[in-house]
Parts: structure tokens; C-alpha cells; sequence
């Protein structure tokens, strides 16, 4: 029978794989709004920036499933990259696509943020310093985008507006 520290081990690579295909989408998602959203600079720039944090989140989810002897699964990532570019392409067609992408950003990194908060709950209980560490920092990244979106909402539909308005 498996020990308590066996299960968390196990529960916790589970979610660092999971983690690491969330960020796969979050890629994907932001990928495709670079492409479209270019009369939202603030948007661009923000997007841009987190592109690079989450490639460095990538980057600390491998390391750390790397010292527990793990990788991340190639089908995870491949189907969450997938979903990620549908979820961004499902928004194209629509007038107020900024505004449904502004939304569904919040509601993603919100998820984000929770899903790190889970692990390094798992971390603490595992004793994982670094790994605490690591995920912090990553968690960190997410409120900041976050706070972003939440403080921008109010500026990106007023732009909307006016835009929408002119044309």
C-alpha cells in the first residue's frame, strides 16, 4: 500500500503535468490574440510580456517534475495546446472578440492562479522547498496578468466602444 507521502508525490506530478499543458494552452491562446489584437497596444504589450513569463513557467514546471524523475506527457500538452488555440479561434468571428478575450483572459488566469496556489500546497506538504519557490514565483506572474485584465476591463470597453463607434 502506497505511504501518505507517496500519494501526495504522485498527486503532485499529476498536477505539475497538468500545469505544465495549462501553460501549453495559455501559450496558444495568447499566441493567437498577438496576431488579432493589434489596435489594443496596452493588450499587445501585456500579452507579450506574459508570453515570456510563461515560457520561464514552463521552464520551472520541467525542472521541477525533472527532480522528482518525471517529464511532462506529450498528449496532455498536445490536446491543451489544441483547445488553446480553438478557444482563441472561437472568439475571431465575434464583433466584440477584444471584449470576450478580455473576459475570458481574467477567467484563465484565475484558473492559473489557483492551480499554482493547489501545488504548492502540495509542495509545503511534500517539504519542497524549491519547488515552492519555483511555483511562487510563477504565481506571482499570474496575479500581476491578472490584476492587468481586472483593472483594465473598464479601459479596453471604453476603447471597444469608441472603435466600434467610429467605424
Amino acid at each position: 500500500m502506497a505511504t501518505e507521502n507517496t500519494k501526495v508525490r504522485d498527486a503532485f506530478v499529476v498536477g505539475l503535468r497538468n500545469a505544465h499543458g495549462l501553460e501549453k494552452q495559455a501559450l496558444q491562446i495568447m499566441n493567437r490574440q498577438l496576431e488579432r489584437m493589434t489596435d489594443y497596444p496596452e493588450i499587445i504589450a501585456r500579452l507579450n510580456q506574459h508570453t515570456e513569463e510563461t515560457n520561464r513557467q514552463v521552464e520551472r514546471l520541467e525542472t521541477i517534475l525533472g527532480r522528482y524523475g518525471e517529464s511532462h506527457s506529450a498528449l496532455k500538452d498536445t490536446v491543451m495546446s489544441f483547445m488553446g488555440n480553438m478557444a482563441a479561434l472561437g472568439h475571431a468571428p465575434a464583433e466584440d472578440e477584444v471584449l470576450k478575450n478580455t473576459f475570458a483572459d481574467l477567467a484563465f488566469e484565475a484558473y492559473e492562479i489557483a492551480a499554482y496556489k493547489s501545488l504548492i500546497t502540495m509542495a509545503q506538504s511534500l517539504g519542497d522547498q524549491e519547488a515552492i519557490r519555483l511555483l511562487t514565483e510563477s504565481l506571482k506572474e499570474e496575479e500581476a496578468t491578472a490584476a492587468f485584465f481586472d483593472q483594465n476591463v473598464s479601459t479596453i470597453t471604453n476603447r471597444y466602444l469608441q472603435q466600434s463607434h467610429a467605424a
